[in-house]
């Protein structure tokens, strides 16, 4: 039987696929996507049965419950002997869940296979042309998500002092909680200079850059009409 494959989308341009990931897609006969994987990637597969089981933003539906009805879903259509692709947006094992499908598939013994996929923080700093890494500048990026500061105050701490060292920040997810980052951010790194990044519907025909600092970024969000997903990356300008 065909491995249970667990596809990167990437940020939802098709042309940023691996090779094998459109292959895959392409010949699955079951794909088990999530909310933010594009229209164009899906019409990749024109025979698959498509099952959608994203989570939207606001969705308060019990988690543990859905996760567990997905990795039912993979076992079965395994069994079934179908090829199955579960298809994530961005990257399978940053923030994609990836972890809990294959600590299941190991636990039920059902060979499967991670394809890697571009996380939006890399994608959007490509296309936007912000370095998020540059000799004398910086040398480090760290990818988080804004659950930090509604769950870990000294976690939102260790970032901000991060980004005081000079590293460079991205943050998923991080639109509605940017009343509790942006104060830790100036409170930590005493410079609302610093510069912000707000990548919205990266890769796709409505993709939109706003560039502000950490003094005037909410200003600039409240008055602007950025949709989500947004990735925010903090402590580097692009180069225009």
């Amino acid at each position: 039987m065909h491995a249970v494959a667990i596809v990167g989308a990437g940020p939802g341009d098709p042309d940023l696929l691996t090779v094998k990931a459109h292959r895959l897609i392409k010949d699955a006969q079951v794909i088990l996507h999530d909310n933010l994987v594009s229209d164009r990637i899906m019409a990749i597969s024109r025979e698959a049965e498509k099952i959608y089981v994203g989570r939207k933003f606001g969705d308060t539906s019990d988690q543990i419950s859905r996760q567990q009805k997905i990795n039912e879903l993979l076992e079965s259509y395994y069994r079934q002997g179908k090829k199955v692709v579960r298809l994530k947006s961005g990257d399978p094992y940053v923030y994609g869940r990836a972890a809990e499908e294959v600590r299941y598939l190991t636990i039920k013994k059902i060979p499967f296979e991670v394809i890697p996929g571009i996380s939006a923080a890399l994608a959007a700093a490509n296309i936007h042309n912000i370095p998020i890494t540059e000799r004398n500048k910086s040398n480090a990026m760290l990818i988080c998500t804004a659950h930090t500061a509604d769950y870990s105050f000294e976690q939102l701490n260790g970032i901000a002092h991060m980004l005081k060292a000079g590293n460079t920040i991205s943050i998923y997810m991080g639109l509605k909680s940017l009343h509790r980052i942006i104060p830790k951010l100036l409170e930590v790194c005493k410079d609302d200079t610093i510069p912000v990044n707000a990548a919205s519907n990266v890769s796709r025909s409505n993709q939109s850059l706003i560039t502000g600092t950490l003094g005037s970024i909410e200003e600039q969000i409240k008055n602007s009409t950025i949709q989500m997903p947004v990735v925010l990356i903090i402590g580097a300008n692009p180069i225009c």
